[in-house]
């Protein structure tokens, strides 16, 4: 008697075609992939390309992709000019002085209210998520009244202490560290660790996810910054690299654009950034799915 088959076994493709299907779809996502990553970072390289040009050359149609001939003489121009140097360090200071402030501040707050238990923890937590709706710039001139009052004017403490911690950085790190098992402290506390030493030793150890994302978002942000340095700062030698550069453009070069001189400063600002990103990208993209593996 001839074996009967199933309908659905019927319905099946053939197990090679099955496999011919499945590549096919792979190739085709690594093709889009690869046309998405060429076309996010051809700003960039358009950028870096312009800043090799001369004179006229940036202006040429049709445009092109490599510059006949390349040369650093917009660099060379735009260290001749200014207080570039010392625009880069104030900058690279206040950057990373705000970074360590959100870390360090984040992260404290940021346990207190994922693994502490206090009277009024759950009203604190609400009015914190509120002040972040508040929009920064309904609160820069009364920040800059401050500021102008403690005499903080072209100082370093008056680019830095305003930011030094911020609402998001501590909602970042709670949501982060109430993923940590509240079984591994309590087993650390019956072994005799003191409250400091769980938080340096096991907490921050564990939130380095957490703590990479946190870093690279306060960075960029301050890095870029412009509003801010640019109302408490009016001496040269007090100015951000991004306030200073625009600031050297508008009295230098006002009469006619130089579009080499503005992206070699790109280029220069740009290295920085990308540097930290490359530096932290792994515990990056682990703090990016770090939520949707919370189960």
């Amino acid at each position: 008697m001839a074996q009967s088959i199933a309908p659905q076994q019927l319905r099946q493709p053939a197990p090679h075609k099955t496999q011919r299907l499945g590549k096919v779809s792979l190739l085709l996502a690594y093709a889009l992939l690869f046309a998405w990553a060429i076309l996010s970072l051809f700003p960039m390289y358009w950028m870096l390309v312009t800043s090799l040009k001369e004179g006229q050359n940036v202006m040429r149609l049709p445009p092109e992709l490599w510059p006949s001939a390349p040369s650093l003489q917009n660099y060379h121009a735009l260290f001749r000019r200014g207080d570039v140097l010392r625009w880069l360090f104030n900058s690279a200071f206040m950057s990373l002085a705000v970074t360590g402030g959100h870390v360090l501040f984040g992260a404290m707050a940021g346990y207190a209210f994922a693994k502490k238990l206090f009277p009024g923890r759950d009203i604190l937590f609400w009015l914190l998520l509120a002040s972040i709706m508040v929009p920064g710039w309904t609160t820069i001139i009364p920040l800059y009244m401050l500021v102008a009052s403690l005499d903080w004017l072209n100082t370093y403490q008056g680019l830095i202490v305003p930011s030094l911690a911020s609402a998001g950085a501590m909602f970042l790190m709670k949501q982060s560290m109430s993923t940590l098992p509240s079984e591994l402290l309590d087993a650390a506390r019956i072994d005799g660790a003191s409250e400091p030493g769980i938080f340096w030793r096991i907490v921050l150890p564990l939130s380095k996810p957490g703590l990479a994302v946190l870093s690279i978002f306060t960075f960029v942000s301050v890095w870029n910054d412009f509003t801010w340095p640019l109302f408490i700062t009016s001496q040269s030698t007090m100015r951000t690299f991004q306030v200073g550069l625009t600031l050297l453009y508008q009295t230098e070069y006002n009469h006619d654009a130089d579009y080499g001189l503005l992206m070699a400063g790109a280029s220069i600002a740009a290295i920085p950034v990308v540097g930290l990103f490359v530096f932290l990208q792994r515990y990056f993209l682990q703090g990016v799915t770090l939520g949707a593996l919370k189960g």
